[in-house]
């Protein structure tokens, strides 16, 4: 096993660890119940994924499906539920950032002259860490809960980086799936803070659950890769079922449809519509977002539309012509096969002239 590979492996899952404790006590923190310490017992499913992955996939990961993301998501999601039901409970200032940090420098000033005074380091160390955490706590719950959604989603992009890929995806897979990433990520947080964040939202604890409810479901695109990877088919399925010769052919095109209408944008939209259409409730920036996923579905629709007819015109001209559909993912020796053959195919049709004028000559003489 290399070392790089070990490494990043064990690293990013360690962040996914850190990441979920901090998520646990937050809850814990505002619940004021040590009970929800039992959250982070989630943990085990990714320290035993990690087990596994290092012994039969020496670190590597595995094709279409990330399971440390899934488990990083099993982990991290029910505290984000627990902090955004109890959203609202503590008082925030216009400017808590500054209040704090006054706060902060004077705490550590305090600490830092009664360190002068004691023995050795390890004790100012101890008491700098206590200011710290003191620091941590005071911030308000709703800086707290938007923290850990924008380095929740942060990390996922980055550890999806990190984390080792498998020998089926390649590097520019990864970066155009990455850049995919950023943009998803960016919708989705905008999504939770822009809605969550509306005032009469927040008092209807149904509309509450239901906005999450839709937001956890839009998590569950970032463990698959199916976004830049072609799904492969036998030579005979895709000859006789045209919807599978579509698939097997336009299988990330169609994904990225997928996606878009039923886990992300689709969703968006019928929320943000719900709310305006059937609760009354409308704001600027909640008709843009409307706009913007209604544009988004018309366009994945279009963009649906294209490919299969394309697709149509493609296999109308294979059928006038007679020759069979061959579909490019399949694997390496069916296409070898079926290119060979054409290639004989051909060669026997053009070297028919070339023998008959080859001949001519030798006859005159």
């Amino acid at each position: 096993m290399e070392l790089m590979v070990l490494l990043n492996a064990l690293v990013t899952r360690l962040l996914f660890v850190l990441h979920s404790l901090i998520g646990v006590w937050r809850v814990t923190a505002v619940k004021k119940e040590p009970k929800y310490w039992l959250l982070a017992l989630l943990n085990l499913l990714l320290c035993l994924e990690t087990g596994l992955t290092l012994k039969f996939k020496q670190g590597r990961g595995y094709k279409w499906f990330s399971p440390a993301i899934f488990l990083y998501l099993i982990c991290i999601v029910p505290s984000l539920w627990l902090l955004e039901i109890h959203h609202g409970t503590q008082y925030c200032g216009n400017e808590p950032g500054a209040v704090q940090v006054n706060v902060s420098n004077q705490d550590f000033n305090q600490s830092r002259e009664s360190s002068h005074g004691s023995e050795g380091t390890d004790h100012h160390i101890i008491q700098t860490a206590k200011v710290f955490v003191s620091q941590l706590s005071t911030i308000c719950e709703t800086v707290w809960t938007l923290a850990l959604h924008q380095t929740f989603l942060l990390l996922l992009v980055v550890g999806r980086w990190l984390l080792p890929i498998g020998v089926e995806i390649t590097r520019d897979q990864l970066s155009q799936l990455l850049l995919m990433f950023v943009g998803t990520a960016a919708d989705i947080l905008e999504f939770a803070s822009e809605t969550l964040d509306i005032e009469d939202v927040r008092k209807n604890y149904a509309l509450i659950n239901a906005i999450l409810a839709v937001w956890t479901w839009s998590m569950l695109q970032f463990p698959l890769d199916l976004a830049v990877q072609h799904i492969g088919c036998k030579p005979s399925a895709s000859a006789r079922r045209i919807p599978s010769l579509l698939l097997c052919r336009y299988s990330a095109e169609l994904w990225n449809i997928g996606v878009s209408l039923f886990i992300q944008d689709g969703p968006f939209f019928i929320v943000r519509s719900i709310l305006m259409g059937h609760f009354g409730i409308f704001n600027q920036m909640l008709v843009f977002f409307t706009a913007k996923n209604i544009l988004v579905v018309t366009l994945q629709l279009y963009r649906l539309a294209v490919i299969t007819l394309d697709f149509r015109t493609t296999v109308l001209q294979k059928s006038r012509k007679g020759e069979v559909c061959c579909c490019p993912c399949e694997p390496y020796e069916a296409r070898a096969h079926a290119t060979g053959r054409q290639e004989n195919e051909m060669k026997e049709f053009v070297a028919v002239p070339p023998k008959e004028e080859s001949q001519a000559p030798s006859e005159d003489h």
